[in-house]
């Protein structure tokens, strides 16, 4: 548990923020979040909360707050400004609070756990999260919330579509960082969003409370936009303009650290890329290369192929076949944890492959690879235990290692799955 001070019109209750963040019926003590009924404005109805992550944001803070606050009054949108503040100490939790601003000190340090210690102090129905650094109009807000209200879930900012303006943005940002990582979140999941990264975006709060989002870096950016997508929220894009941030510091970005956290988050939410997809194309390519040498030594040219190149196909496939099995390791384990929704074609073939059949397919397979070597003893024994031929015996020892150690791979998989899906049986 993580101790958090929630601070407004000067007064301070206490909270106590628990990570990863779950569910609960209590408005007010959603996500690990209980804050004193003595400074709830009882009888208030909170339509937005305009939550702004900050730490050490003091030079722009103020503009933020205040564009965001005129906003809601000119547009007659009941609303609050939250600050989740990640342990600033440039004074900018007193900028926030002198502004009428309610302050979240959230201690567990990151952008994604500033942005959930916010997100479960807010009041709102709706969520809306934008930089405090004014790279974002706030005054877009009204879009946002009018989108809400045709019953979409989640609604992003698009600032390909919007415009970025001259030096808002890198170039190794703008070319590069995230039309891929973006690209392949298309792929990955098949989402609609064309800007997996920006940082406004709005949001009906209990329909993202029941994602347990938990990631606490800046890859919570891409965690909200993938789970959405898996688990069939409604979602929108709105053009969203980028200006330079007004800070007269670097931003918390760390180009390659941050892009490798997205990337590395994006491959280990997609057992069927990360594991399924290699692990059936290193199979494919391994069996080949044993059956076309299993006649003989092969040539492409002047160079040669024998039993050595065997010996590494067999390798890769049995690497392939392991990383197969991780990908139904990995699918089982996310839904049976509730990261991932329920598949209906994974649980039909779950009825089909019990573990009663994968134990006999284990148990067939690894009989047939000690058949293999059964013969290729008797054949030794019928050349007198005499010294070998090693391309002629490796030609029958290596698809019998294969089939062995898959075959054993298999029965110990089989059980395996059989305890992760345990719960479910």
């Amino acid at each position: 548990m993580a101790n958090c001070r929630v601070r407004w019109g000067g007064r301070r209750a206490t909270t106590m923020l628990s990570f990863p963040l779950m569910d609960t019926t209590a408005p007010t003590a959603r996500r690990g979040v209980q804050v004193n009924a003595a400074n709830e404005h009882s009888g208030e109805q909170i339509e937005l909360s305009v939550v702004m992550p900050c730490l050490n944001e003091s030079a722009t803070l103020g503009a933020c707050i205040k564009q965001a606050q005129e906003t809601l009054k000119r547009q007659g949108i009941r609303g609050e400004v939250v600050i989740a503040d990640n342990g600033s100490t440039d004074g900018s939790q007193k900028i926030a609070a002198d502004l009428g601003a309610r302050v979240v000190a959230v201690e567990k340090r990151g952008y994604g756990a500033a942005l959930q210690g916010g997100i479960a102090a807010s009041r709102g129905e709706f969520v809306l999260m934008g930089d405090a650094d004014e790279s974002y109009d706030f005054t877009q807000l009204g879009a946002f919330v009018s989108k809400l209200r045709e019953g979409y879930d989640l609604v992003m900012g698009n600032r390909f579509r919007g415009g970025i303006l001259p030096g808002a943005m890198p170039a190794s940002h703008r070319y590069l960082g995230n039309p891929v990582l973006t690209a392949i979140g298309r792929l990955f999941f098949k989402s609609s969003i064309g800007d997996f990264h920006c940082g406004l975006r709005a949001f009906r709060k209990d329909a993202i409370e029941r994602l347990h989002l938990r990631t606490m870096g800046m890859e919570f950016a891409s965690e909200m936009v993938v789970k959405s997508t898996l688990f069939g929220l409604r979602m929108a894009e709105i053009p969203t303009t980028l200006a330079p941030d007004g800070r007269d510091r670097p931003p918390h970005l760390r180009t390659w650290r941050d892009g490798w956290r997205h990337l590395r988050f994006l491959l280990l939410y997609s057992p069927r890329w990360l594991f399924l997809y290699p692990g059936f194309l290193l199979m494919l390519l391994g069996g080949g290369v044993v059956c076309w040498l299993l006649p003989g030594r092969r040539y492409i040219d002047e160079v040669g192929f024998d039993v050595g190149t065997m010996v590494f196909a067999a390798a890769i496939i049995i690497a392939g076949y392991q990383a197969v099995t991780f990908a139904v390791f990995g699918k089982v384990f996310a839904i049976t944890a509730g990261l991932l929704p329920e598949d209906e074609r994974f649980r039909r073939l779950f009825r089909v492959v019990t573990l009663e059949k994968g134990l006999l397919i284990g148990a067939l397979l690894a009989a047939g690879g000690a058949a293999i070597f059964v013969l290729a003893a008797l054949d030794w024994r019928a050349r007198g235990f005499g010294p070998l031929d090693p391309a002629r015996t490796l030609r029958a020892v290596i698809p019998g290692t294969i089939l062995l150690t898959v075959g054993f791979q298999t029965i110990l998989s089989s059980f395996f799955l059989s305890v992760l899906g345990m719960d479910k049986q």
